[in-house]
């Protein structure tokens, strides 16, 4: 393993540990047991069959939308709009998944998906089109965007596909779209979106590593004027860059929809997971495989703080702190990077 792949790997986990140990001095000033608190988290995410299940649910949308991050990142574009393209992925699918019940499983679902798919890359591309046609910055354009997204949503669920009362909501879609249930335990059903979700992981890995699209995408990131000498259409890939993020992110908010009760559009549906593939994509350093593991970190954070809030009296501030600080660290990676040579001229010199 040569040296690049080494710090990709420790960078990353000694951030983790670095974070845990900030988090507990923080623990020990709020006058409880670190090590009681990160034995009640780890518990609330892996204790059982249904807190695994849960810890799995939770960790699906976020390996999506991490990938959508990640390879705008990989490509040189900062794609922020990745909630509002999940915003717009699942809320076209649910209207597809609604008004064609009539169709099997085997067509319905994979059709949902596609619609998702296609909503996202499509919202997305407004910010490529703008970035390449007229040098709009694609964080304003994406964030703006997003508030765009959420908008039309919130318009969609109190207008025409207003139902019931209460929490204002679209109609459920119809049981053929629904994924198929892999393991189901109380209220938790954990469905084959986790599977699809790492098939794409891996499919976005080849894409990026193993052909010449990715190549050129990766070079336009790495250097958009050396790739413009070479031949590379920085303008058609940008906006393509854009298109297939977005895809990423509307197929992280209709599987999500497919896939978890109530299988119904809410006004708040993201509750902000679109931001979360930011972080995903910078603790996984951007790596397919990497944002696997960080989508599932995020994940046992999220879950065991619940635990950790119920069972142990700690609040949820406290896995924001940990959050926080593991960002920093991975961002400002330098800093891990001069520790690791530090320990190990310290070695060589003993």
């Amino acid at each position: 393993m040569n040296r690049g792949k080494i710090y990709a790997f420790l960078v990353p986990t000694i951030s983790v540990l670095i974070a845990l140990g900030i988090g507990s001095i923080v623990i020990l000033l709020i006058g409880k047991n670190p090590i009681t608190a990160y034995s009640v988290m780890f518990q609330g995410a892996f204790g059982g069959i249904e807190a695994l299940a849960d810890t799995v649910v939770k960790m699906t949308p976020l390996v999506l939308t991490g990938l959508a991050v990640g390879f705008g990142f990989r490509a040189g574009v900062f794609n922020i709009g990745a909630d509002g393209q999940m915003a717009m992925g699942a809320l076209m699918g649910a209207i597809v998944a609604m008004s064609f019940g009539w169709l099997p499983p085997v067509i319905l679902i994979p059709l949902s998906i596609i619609s998702g798919m296609v909503a996202g890359a499509i919202w997305a591309s407004i910010a490529g089109f703008l970035k390449a046609f007229t040098g709009a910055h694609e964080v304003i354009s994406t964030i703006m965007l997003n508030w765009i997204a959420i908008n039309i949503g919130t318009f969609m669920v109190t207008g025409p596909l207003a139902v019931g009362t209460g929490t204002p909501k679209s109609p459920e879609i119809a049981d053929a779209a629904k994924l198929p249930i892999i393991l189901k335990v109380q209220a938790i059903q954990l469905t084959i979106g986790i599977v699809i979700a790492i098939l794409v992981a891996i499919v976005m890995y080849i894409l990026i590593e193993k052909t010449t699209m990715g190549y050129e995408l990766r070079g336009v990131g790495f250097n958009p004027f050396a790739a413009e000498y070479g031949g590379i259409n920085i303008k058609k890939n940008i906006v393509m860059i854009m298109a297939i993020s977005g895809a990423l992110a509307g197929m992280a908010g209709i599987v999500d929809l497919l896939g978890v009760p109530p299988h119904r559009f809410l006004g708040e549906f993201t509750a902000g997971r679109g931001f979360d593939g930011i972080t995903i994509a910078l603790i996984g350093r951007n790596h397919p495989i990497g944002i696997i593991f960080a989508a599932l970190l995020i994940s046992v954070l999220r879950t065991g703080s619940n635990a950790m809030q119920i069972r142990a009296q700690i609040p949820n501030d406290i896995v924001t702190i940990i959050q926080g600080i593991v960002i920093f660290l991975v961002a400002a990676e330098r800093i891990v990077a001069t520790l690791i040579e530090w320990k190990k001229r310290k070695k060589v010199t003993a």
